[in-house]
């Protein structure tokens, strides 16, 4: 059987995340840059506590897959904003951001199984919170067909600042709610 755990993301795996922001399948979505000033710059404050949103690495048996960050809304006016102009988002709500590292773990069903297993621990971990919120770029299909099957639901679409200037600015925005 399967082990699908999470761990916070340390300064140790700064130089992974370098490389899996230069994989190509990451590069199309995320358009990050990857020295070790940029991952320290965009990953430092949140491996030392001292920023209020959550990284976590996705291990399959123990073996890193994925990265996902876990955000209070309210801890970022500015993404708050991004949401309500599009949708409802209730007090206490919660974002979460993704992606599958390494090419070989992807088209497995793994970015599902991150998805849904983040969303159940956060449940647990932050019992006030009411909802779970995605905006993903219109064309990701891949991306919102995970969330799909992970359980949430399409509530809004509308424009916001993609994370690749590439991208058209419409997005999709998934919710589920605490059952």
């Amino acid at each position: 059987m399967t082990s699908l755990t999470f761990r916070r993301v340390t300064r140790g795996d700064f130089p992974l995340l370098a490389q899996w922001l230069a994989n190509p399948h990451v590069v199309r979505w995320w358009n990050h840059e990857t020295s070790p000033e940029a991952v320290e710059r965009d990953f430092g404050a949140s491996a030392d506590g001292t920023e209020p949103s959550e990284d976590f690495l996705f291990l399959v048996d123990g073996v890193p897959a994925g990265l996902i960050q876990r955000s209070r809304l309210a801890d970022y006016p500015e993404e708050l904003e991004s949401f309500a102009e599009l949708t409802d988002v209730p007090d206490g709500a919660v974002i979460i951001d993704y992606f599958i590292g390494a090419e070989q773990h992807t088209g497995q069903g793994l970015g599902t199984a991150m998805i849904a297993a983040m969303v159940e621990r956060t449940w647990t971990d932050l019992p006030g919170t009411p909802a779970v919120l995605v905006a993903v770029v219109a064309a990701n299909r891949n991306s919102w067909r995970a969330l799909e099957r992970a359980g949430l639901r399409r509530v809004a679409e509308g424009p916001m600042e993609p994370d690749n200037p590439i991208d058209d600015p419409l997005h999709v925005v998934y919710r589920i709610d605490r059952p």
